[in-house]
């Protein structure tokens, strides 16, 4: 993406794993880097 994350998108993420959504997802490691990672 080439840019840093904004405090609401990474806000989105935790919000999205502790709702009732994401009940099904364990022992996951999930990264909120844009893509970082990969680069």
């Amino acid at each position: 993406m080439g840019r840093q994350g904004e405090p609401s998108e990474v806000a989105k993420t935790v919000w999205f794993l502790a709702s009732q959504d994401a009940s099904y997802i364990t022992g996951q490691t999930l990264f909120v880097d844009g893509g970082w990672l990969l680069a």
